[in-house]
């Protein structure tokens, strides 16, 4: 039974099976650095680090670039690694922005793909691999996702919340314009009538 806790190891067993099933190593190989040209302005010299393709940001993007293009795993692997390379896990933010055209995700509104919405880190990192400040570790503080920013997935609650709030900006100059319009109307058939 897949429960909120598990889904996590189960994402990296899916996509690791994926990967292994097609013969794709589990990790990027590391490639040395060209030979920059001299006329070339943007050549690099720096040689590409390995990737990790069993971890859940990694696995993550590739889940997330597979849907959205509607194609198998496999054929998403060398963006992934690209991803995760340039931007680690919080590029995973900016590629569902992209994914949604460049818009603002909401958090509140729609599920974390990295944490599933419990606003967390879902690897439980301790505070020493952080590097929080010593004072931290005992008073329990949570470590949020880097992709939400711990944001507090409830679409019901703050769809209530906003509704709430848009029959109050929408009612406020109704009320306050109901005596001028009712003056206004008074005048206008007056007018009408000679």
């Amino acid at each position: 039974m897949l429960t909120f806790f598990n889904q996590f190891p189960q994402r990296i067993s899916d996509v690791t099976t994926q990967l292994t099933t097609h013969g794709i190593p589990l990790t990027s190989p590391a490639v040395p650095a060209p030979t920059p040209e001299p006329d070339d302005p943007w050549a690099s010299s720096r040689p590409t680090s390995p990737v990790d393709r069993t971890t859940l940001a990694w696995c993550t993007a590739a889940q997330m670039l597979s849907a959205h293009h509607r194609a198998p795993l496999s054929t998403q692997v060398l963006s992934a690694d690209a991803l995760i390379r340039e931007l680690g896990v919080r590029g995973l933010a900016q590629l569902h922005a992209d994914l949604h055209d460049g818009a603002t995700i909401d958090y509140r509104f729609t599920r974390c793909p990295y944490c599933s919405g419990c606003g967390e880190d879902p690897l439980l990192p301790d505070c020493a691999e952080l590097g929080c400040p010593p004072q931290y570790e005992f008073i329990g503080h949570d470590h949020i996702c880097p992709v939400c920013m711990g944001a507090d997935y409830q679409p019901e609650w703050f769809g209530e919340e906003r509704i709430t709030e848009l029959d109050r900006l929408v009612d406020a100059p109704v009320f306050g314009c109901s005596a001028q319009f009712s003056r206004l109307r008074q005048k206008v058939r007056r007018l009408t009538r000679r």
